[in-house]
């Protein structure tokens, strides 16, 4: 087992404490996609407790995408059902122990955070890229 570094500790806290909410939603698109990385090598290990515990956590990210959806925004209201998708599809995942359905919620994932990460990158330039030609 690998000693705690307290350093690492303090700035894992200070990066969450010191992001943007978009960049907060950023975390928890990669934080799902690790867990769910874990549950598709746990499933093949045949680590039930293992693949169990990180299905849930990345359910639970899952939730908390959803409840911060704005539903005045039009996106959010197409975003929700397929956030509910994904939800249904790893209990099922949990249930048959079936590793493509995780590879089908690691695509949808996987497919949210780039986009996400596009959308932060145009809104960076937006902001600031006029100073940055000076």
């Amino acid at each position: 087992m690998v000693a705690p570094n307290p350093a690492l500790n303090a700035y894992k806290q200070n990066s969450v404490t010191t992001a943007s909410p978009g960049e907060l939603t950023l975390m928890l698109y990669n934080g799902c996609l690790k867990f769910l990385t874990k549950a598709k090598k746990a499933i093949e290990d045949k680590n039930i407790q293992e693949k169990n515990t990180n299905i849930q956590k990345a359910q639970a990210i899952i939730a908390e995408l959803m409840s911060t959806l704005n539903m005045d925004i039009e996106i959010s209201k197409q975003m929700l059902p397929l956030y509910q998708y994904m939800n249904r599809r790893l209990i099922e995942a949990n249930i048959k122990n079936d590793t493509s359905i995780i590879d089908e919620v690691i695509g949808l994932t996987t497919e949210f955070r780039d986009t996400w990460k596009q959308v932060i990158q145009m809104t960076r330039q937006q902001q600031y890229g006029n100073a940055q030609q000076v």
